[in-house]
């Protein structure tokens, strides 16, 4: 590490606490300046890198003393560029990577307790050991995401359905709040009636309220036996009837429902290798339906019988219990994004509706896309089981979809969000607010549940150093 001489002792300070070989400053900052999806990029003073809540507390002590404001960060896989800092103001990059020491496992307990660094393919690879399961599942970013970050934007995936959101798979954390002190909630407790439940306030605050540096995991038994379903249909107001129909017969073994519209199947068969229509005949929509149970047994009877009997609407289906058939199906719902990347720019939505709605809000949202801007291209898909849809908007011409964009993003969202308002959604399902959508809420979330924000922030963060230009 070489500190430039235009930096203050603070940088010496810092360097004193993690170790000379442990920060960067300079050029060599610039990698954790810049967001996932290359639409946010700032300026650090220094990134550092501590290897215990210890440093970390004392890192943001001395921060506080200076009025250094602090940008927490993982894997740096935010699609919002709330992992990155801002251009302007004078911010050190707290990089909690090296923090991933697995502390516990308890088998018994069904519990494990992990630092923020761990990424969620080393959690989950930790829990199969003790034969055990950590059901967060982010396939695009698996190898790279840590859970500090998946907990701080609270975290979906295609589990969710089942299992539930990051939020709902912690039973405790370890913080290091706004002043430097370390809150200790390592408990491992599925009941404790207590008082508030503090954990939430962190869990989803996108770093703005604390750092997470430790947490309890809950863990579930391993699926044992497991059925995947690829379902074609016409409409997705059919696939709102079927989730209820299916859920009604298999119960919780239903893990998985995802929806791929035609437009995404497209874009994945022409960019990602080793693709393949499911069926001889294309179809409008598909769905990817998954059974898993702890039990030995086979499952793929109980999920052929429900699509049958929900009548004539599925025109073709197809079952499978082999790992690799079943493989083939959700690279096809796995690659969408990478697809879309290769593809061009689009602009993106991620919004959730009551499930019940969700063939609503796809049907209203296209007539008022279509309406507005003829020969667009929608790409829609998600987590149809927990009523979150990708929904991205752009133009097929290369050259039209750049000015598109430019011209009209602004427009395109409040489309969007407008129908979603209406439905009763949420104009952030699963990604977080981050830079991206910090103005956009205010226009979509009660006045009062943002004074009532902000009051957590200032009460906890009075300075406003942690994470600033995040979330509010």
């Amino acid at each position: 590490m070489q500190i430039p001489g235009m930096a203050t002792d603070i940088l010496y300070a810092a360097a004193a606490i993690v170790g000379g070989d442990a920060m960067l400053t300079g050029e060599f900052t610039a990698p954790y300046c810049a967001d996932k999806r290359g639409r946010y990029s700032g300026n650090a003073l220094a990134v550092v890198f501590p290897s215990d809540t210890q440093q970390v507390a004392k890192i943001v002590r001395l921060c506080v003393a200076n009025r250094i404001a602090i940008v927490p960060q993982g894997g740096n896989t935010s699609l919002c560029g709330g992992s990155v800092p801002l251009t302007e103001g004078r911010q050190i990059v707290l990089n909690l990577s090296r923090m991933k020491r697995i502390r516990t496992v308890d088998s018994v307990n069904y519990t494990m307790t992990v630092e923020a660094g761990c990424t969620l393919a080393n959690v989950r690879e930790a829990a199969e050991q003790n034969n055990r399961l950590f059901p967060l599942e982010l396939t695009a970013t698996l190898d790279y995401c840590e859970i500090g970050g998946n907990l701080s934007t609270n975290a979906g995936g295609n589990g969710v359905l089942r299992y539930g959101n990051a939020r709902d798979l912690v039973l405790g954390l370890e913080v290091v709040l706004p002043d430097g002190r370390i809150w200790n909630g390592l408990r491992s407790l599925r009941k404790d009636n207590s008082g508030y439940d503090l954990k939430h306030l962190f869990i989803g605050a996108e770093g703005t309220l604390g750092i997470i540096t430790a947490a309890v995991l809950k863990l579930f038994p391993r699926p044992q036996s497991s059925a995947t379903a690829c379902v074609a249909i016409t409409d997705p107001e059919i696939a709102v009837r079927l989730l209820a129909h299916i859920r009604a017969i298999c119960g919780d073994t239903l893990s998985a429902f995802e929806i791929i519209s035609r437009s995404s199947l497209d874009i994945v068969l022409r960019h990602i290798p080793g693709t393949t229509e499911p069926f001889a005949k294309r179809y409008d929509y598909y769905l990817l339906v998954q059974s898993n149970d702890v039990l030995q047994r086979p499952l793929d009877d109980a999920l052929r019988s429900a699509i049958q009997s929900f009548g004539a609407d599925i025109p073709e289906f197809a079952v499978t219990t082999d790992a690799d058939a079943a493989e083939n199906w959700w690279k096809l719902r796995k690659n969408i994004s990478d697809a879309q990347k290769r593809d061009g720019v689009s602009i993106k939505h991620d919004v959730s509706v009551p499930v019940s709605r969700v063939a609503e809000f796809i049907a209203c949202a296209d007539t008022a896309m279509h309406s507005a801007y003829p020969g667009v291209r929608i790409v829609a898909f998600g987590h149809m089981g927990d009523g979150n849809i990708h929904y991205n908007v752009s133009m097929p011409d290369a050259e039209q979809n750049k000015a598109f964009i430019a011209q009209q993003e602004g427009a395109v969202n409040r489309l969007v969000y407008q129908v979603v308002r209406e439905l009763g959604g949420s104009i952030s399902a699963e990604h977080g607010l981050g830079q991206l959508k910090r103005e956009t809420i205010r226009a979509y979330k009660d006045p009062l549940e943002l004074e009532l924000m902000r009051s957590i922030k200032q009460t906890l963060d009075p300075q406003g150093l942690m994470n600033p230009g995040k979330v509010l």
